[in-house]
């Protein structure tokens, strides 16, 4: 379909123009970190997301790492399996236990109910995760949190630019952890912003990103090095500035996906939240296989053969990855609506200046692959069993 490889995405970066003279500043005054840029982003940040303090950080990884040591959580945390590693590899570095929770099968996010049903004298707290743009139900599970009096927080790593009952994601529970790297719809090349309205959890996360030492050398908790740089800092003021017209374009794109992939049997999408409204930053099909004519995975590598790029987000879920391997029996059985999303949900191609050509293309080759499934299951079965046609 394309002579050339159409990536899952690719990062949308404003004009050199637009970031030259802050970096001859930051070149000619030698300030690299710790500086007025990474200052100024993190004000911009806060009124963008709506929220009193927005923590400018690494990456959302450390992101997530320091919110949880700053509030000294110890126990289980009530939390999808339907996410990303790193949701959970901050669990386990700060200590604390998973406990996996299934997904709504429509919208993909955390399902309130099971977070209820799950809570224990051991909850610690809530994580909920906004799964590719689509914000999660806020206020039930706030509602459930404060219940039971614990923190909620928010893996917002893909939720920059959403909304939920006409507000930010970002200002949601305790704390949300937005990412700025490459794939995402702010990009400061890596970073990170921890969100919150909680003046200490602030204090305490910024002290964290400077090895927990507020200054002193004497450190009030094990920290780490997790500053963003005014390099970063500046890429991420320009990106900011061209959010709202890139979330636009995307949306478009949107619809134009699904205009042309509806009318092909056995696809369905994704559903948003009631009372959200997504960002683009992925966007998914999930494949009803006997309807479609191919499996997910089937799918996946025809499109290899067409140069397009895809991924199966997020397979295999948290509870059926090696590094969970003492947890999986525990879970058998008892996450199906993760289990039937992760194996056949499949994430095409989306970037902030993909063209709606390229989108046709992608849709087309799709198209093309349905149309000739009979004929791509044998030419896959014989190059699975080495034979030749």
């Amino acid at each position: 379909m394309f002579s050339e490889t159409v990536s899952i995405s690719r990062a949308t970066l404003p004009e050199f123009d637009a970031v030259v003279d802050s970096y001859r500043d930051i070149f000619s005054t030698g300030m690299v970190t710790n500086g007025k840029y990474l200052k100024e982003f993190e004000e911009r940040m806060a009124r963008y997301l709506g929220v009193a303090h927005a923590v400018g950080v690494s990456s959302a990884s450390t992101g997530l790492l320091l919110t949880f040591k700053a509030l000294g959580l110890k126990g289980e945390v009530i939390v999808p399996s339907f996410t990303f590693s790193m949701t959970g590899h901050a669990l386990a570095w700060n200590g604390l236990r998973p406990v996996f929770v299934d997904i709504d099968p429509e919208t993909c996010v955390i399902d309130p109910e099971k977070v209820e049903k799950a809570i224990t004298p051991d909850t610690c707290a809530i994580l909920g995760v906004h799964i590719w743009g689509n914000p999660c139900q806020a206020d039930r599970l706030q509602e459930i949190a404060d219940r039971h009096n614990i923190p909620l927080l928010f893996d917002a790593a893909q939720g920059t630019g959403s909304r939920y009952l006409e507000r930010p994601v970002g200002g949601f529970g305790n704390a949300e952890v937005l990412s700025l790297s490459p794939t995402k719809l702010v990009v400061s090349g890596e970073g990170g912003i921890v969100a919150t309205n909680d003046a200490e959890l602030a204090r305490r996360v910024r002290i964290g990103r400077a090895y927990g030492d507020d200054g002193s050398y004497d450190c009030l908790y094990e920290g780490m090095n997790a500053r963003m740089s005014e390099l970063h800092a500046v890429l991420g003021l320009a990106s900011l500035e061209m959010a709202d017209k890139n979330i636009a374009h995307r949306l478009k794109l949107f619809d134009l996906y699904r205009s042309r992939l509806r009318k092909l049997p056995g696809i369905q999408f994704q559903k948003i939240t009631p009372g959200g409204v997504p960002n683009g930053v992925y966007f998914s099909i999930i494949i009803d296989s006997e309807r479609f004519g191919l499996t997910r995975d089937q799918l996946y590598e025809a499109l290899k053969a067409e140069h397009v790029d895809t991924r199966r987000y997020y397979h295999p879920p948290m509870h059926r990855q090696s590094v969970n391997a003492h947890l999986a029996p525990q879970y058998e059985g008892k996450l199906p609506n993760t289990d039937k999303i992760a194996a056949n949900s499949l994430t095409l191609p989306m970037f902030s200046h993909m063209t709606e050509e390229q989108v046709k293309g992608v849709c087309q080759a799709i198209e093309r692959l349905h149309a000739h499934r009979e004929e791509v299951r044998k030419r896959m079965g014989a190059a699975a069993t080495g034979g030749h046609r």
